[in-house]
């Protein structure tokens, strides 16, 4: 026996019912699918972060040895009085175990990750933009002076919102070697807190003006030699190894250009600390004084070390990049 339907009511239930969950009887889970995917646009946009502070890290941690010994030759902060690298090495070994030799990259780690992973999400953002300025699609490449002039400017954004760590990071790499005042500089925290003890705040931003201006020219000739040599050896898709030679090239084009700002930055940063005296009045007074005190050649103190740390730092910074975009990019 058939029971008789109602169909305009049971039209109307449906419709009440669908108004009171807040959907329409036409798109049922609209809200749903609306809030999946504002939260796959979101992981979208935090995907370059997170690739970037990663490949920053791997990076950083694989040249940190080259790091310390550098920023040793910079400053002149040595266990000895020799300026070879082998010396350095072995001596950091003797008295600190090889352990020595990644002193500091714990503070490092903790810079490195928000500062690259600023640098690779803000440069996707202006290439956005300069795509919009210079009327490129997505399909084409972007034309070089705004490869550079993205690449320059997302340097300076990632240099001006996490310089304070930057500051930290060279004090410990600089000061670890001096017996003197291991405890004072053992650690960020530690390194920040006696810093504004001793110095005041503003301390914390000694050398910002170097840095600054360095990144500039340092992450526009690295991103925009990559751009460069992308378009001169063309391919329908780029690989992680591609990246890496490019952006191995990038990074030494890049050092050889900057490395007597990045001298001149180190010097401010750890002058006025535990163990030394503050001789310089500003960026310009540190120039001048280096200059007159040992010439040209004072600017290029660990400039070999450099050559040899930012061939594999720029490999695997773009390479690791391109990798980690590679694997997450079927998730988002």
């Amino acid at each position: 026996m058939m029971i008789p339907v109602d169909l305009p009511k049971l039209k109307s239930m449906s419709t009440s019912v669908a108004l009171t969950h807040n959907i329409t009887p036409e798109y049922g889970n609209r809200n749903s699918l609306v809030e999946r995917n504002n939260g796959a646009a979101a992981a979208a946009t935090m995907l370059p972060v997170v690739c970037g502070g990663l490949s920053g890290m791997l990076a950083k941690t694989a040249t940190n040895p080259f790091e310390r010994i550098k920023v040793l030759s910079q400053t002149g902060d040595h266990l000895m009085k020799s300026s070879s690298i082998i010396d350095l090495y072995t001596g950091i070994i003797r008295n600190e175990g090889v352990i020595g030799l990644w002193a500091g990259n714990g503070a490092n780690l903790v810079r490195i990750f928000p500062a690259k992973g600023i640098l690779f999400s803000t440069n996707d953002v202006y290439q956005e933009f300069f795509r919009k300025v210079a009327k490129t699609s997505k399909s084409e490449k972007l034309p070089l002076f705004y490869t550079f002039i993205s690449g320059g400017v997302a340097g300076m954004t990632a240099c001006a919102l996490t310089y304070p760590l930057d500051f930290a990071q060279g004090r410990i790499s600089g000061k670890l070697a001096s017996h003197g005042n291991r405890k004072e500089y053992r650690g960020i925290i530690r390194t920040v807190l006696t810093t504004v003890k001793d110095e005041g705040v503003l301390a914390l931003y000694k050398g910002v003006t170097p840095t600054t201006m360095g990144a500039l020219p340092y992450e526009g000739i690295k991103f925009g030699t990559v751009g460069f040599l992308e378009q001169c050896f063309p391919v329908e898709q780029t690989t992680p190894l591609r990246k890496m030679m490019f952006g191995g090239i990038g990074g030494v084009i890049a050092g050889l250009v900057t490395f007597p700002n990045d001298t001149v930055r180190r010097l401010l940063q750890l002058q006025g600390s535990r163990g030394s005296k503050t001789n310089y009045c500003g960026f310009l007074d540190c120039i001048r004084q280096t200059y007159k005190s040992e010439g040209i050649t004072r600017f290029y103190r660990g400039f070999t070390i450099n050559i040899v740390r930012m061939v594999p730092n720029a490999a695997v910074q773009f390479g690791s990049y391109e990798v980690l975009k590679n694997l997450t990019k079927n998730y988002f």
